[in-house]
């Protein structure tokens, strides 16, 4: 059985990298900037289902992988947390790309469009998949067995979280776009911020995690 330990120090982990404004943040942001908070949090909805899908492919394909081979296991922690790094890094060079969103005008859309269209970005963001790949196996017990289903439920607190902070985002994003919009330094400064945090994130996960 899985520690509980390992299921809170998952959850503290995916509580930093969702709150860190990606692909899904902003897709949120720019759906409440742009038709409201009701869009924005249909989006969510959808994301969390799209994410969702993510961890079971996630659980029951990489998971057999990992556990039987802890070279495979390493290579896949090491390259994720470049990954993480990277986008730290990118996030950080690209700030004033997170005012884009707030320029972007979209038609209004119906409930299941909103949801749909939150779901592609879910089970598409590639910061997700590398968090279930590379970082995910680290909070595992082997001696407990079942990998695969020690991912799952690890994996099924990343989409509450992502429901709940999204959510945040959505509501403040919906309520403030008149306060957002009139100094795009403000969302560039989220950016910048939110990259410095992944780039320590994923130097740490670099160095811990699993030990076989």
């Amino acid at each position: 059985m899985l520690p509980i330990s390992n299921l809170l120090a998952f959850a503290i982990a995916a509580a930093v990298i969702v709150a860190i404004p990606g692909p899904s943040v902003l897709f949120t942001i720019s759906r409440a900037l742009t038709l409201g908070r009701r869009a924005a949090l249909l989006t969510v909805v959808g994301n969390a289902v799209g994410v969702s899908a993510q961890v079971v492919t996630v659980a029951f394909g990489i998971g057999a992988v990992v556990e039987r081979s802890i070279v495979a296991f390493t290579i896949v922690k090491y390259l994720g947390a470049a990954y993480i790094v990277y986008l730290g890094v990118q996030a950080v060079r690209h700030r004033r790309a997170f005012t884009d969103g707030l320029a972007q005008r979209a038609a209004p859309v119906t409930p299941l469009r909103a949801m749909r269209d939150g779901a592609i970005v879910g089970a598409t963001n590639p910061k997700t998949i590398v968090v279930f790949v590379a970082v995910m196996p680290g909070f595992t017990d082997p001696a407990a067995g079942h990998l695969q289903w020690q991912l799952l439920l690890l994996g099924s607190v990343f989409p509450v979280i992502a429901l709940l902070l999204d959510s945040v985002w959505a509501l403040a994003a919906g309520t403030s776009r008149d306060w957002l919009a009139r100094s795009p330094r403000r969302l560039a400064a989220i950016g910048g911020t939110g990259g410095l945090v992944m780039i320590g994130l994923g130097t740490s996960l670099a160095v811990t995690g699993r030990k076989d």
